[in-house]
């Protein structure tokens, strides 16, 4: 499948590589991949199991080469996130659930095991791949990469718009706490750290409306289906 074209959006939470993600697979008609989803599917499965990573790590990972998961089109350009027929879309979506997905994210084990299932999402006529190690682990032959990113504060803030309009009480402060870590834990992880490829366009976000990032990258990509 290599022959098969690869766009990979990397970058840490709240950076907009996820809607710019979706959207961009939309206008291309491509395959999209969320690889946050798939570990926090593993973190929310593993947690509806009753295991936890510190003392049922094996069994973890024969649940990773198990996961039965599927990203389900939305009308509005997004993706449901289905686990066995089930939309857990919602609850993957929560601050305990991705703080869990990151700590499953930085043991190799749990990483090799996922790893194929990621690149089975490669399927024609093209994938659009947003994560953390896309363009520089699970796709490093990527048509086209980018590292998208915004500083902590403003990805905080971001967070908390979203949660308060889902009618989700949370603090910008603690967000950026929780953002903080999670970025230190990522970047500072010694599998697959999450860093941008040596090939990677890398734009910061920070000041940039939605708009203009999905403008920047499809002028970038340049796919004349778009």
């Amino acid at each position: 499948m290599t022959d098969v074209p690869v766009i990979t959006v990397d970058g840490p939470s709240g950076s907009g590589k996820g809607t710019v993600s979706q959207q961009l697979a939309v206008s291309l008609g491509w395959h999209y991949l969320d690889s946050g989803a798939i570990y926090r599917a593993l973190a929310y499965a593993a947690k509806q199991a009753g295991l936890k990573l510190n003392k049922d790590k094996e069994k973890i990972v024969s649940l990773a080469l198990a996961l039965k998961l599927v990203f389900k089109p939305t009308a509005d350009g997004g993706a449901d996130v289905l686990l066995a027929g089930t939309d857990i879309s919602s609850s993957i979506r929560t601050e305990e659930c991705g703080a869990m997905a990151s700590k499953l994210a930085a043991d190799g084990d749990i990483r090799a095991a996922l790893l194929q299932r990621q690149r089975g999402f490669r399927q024609p006529p093209g994938l659009v791949a947003d994560g953390r190690d896309m363009g520089t682990v699970v796709f490093p032959d990527a048509t086209h990469k980018f590292f998208l990113t915004a500083s902590a504060q403003i990805r905080a803030e971001r967070r908390y718009k979203q949660l308060k309009d889902k009618g989700i009480n949370d603090s910008i402060p603690r967000l950026f706490t929780v953002i903080s870590k999670r970025d230190a834990r990522d970047a500072g992880r010694t599998n697959s750290p999450m860093t941008p490829a040596a090939d990677a366009i890398v734009l910061d976000t920070s000041e940039m409306s939605l708009e203009q990032v999905i403008g920047y990258v499809r002028q970038q990509v340049g796919y004349q289906s778009l």
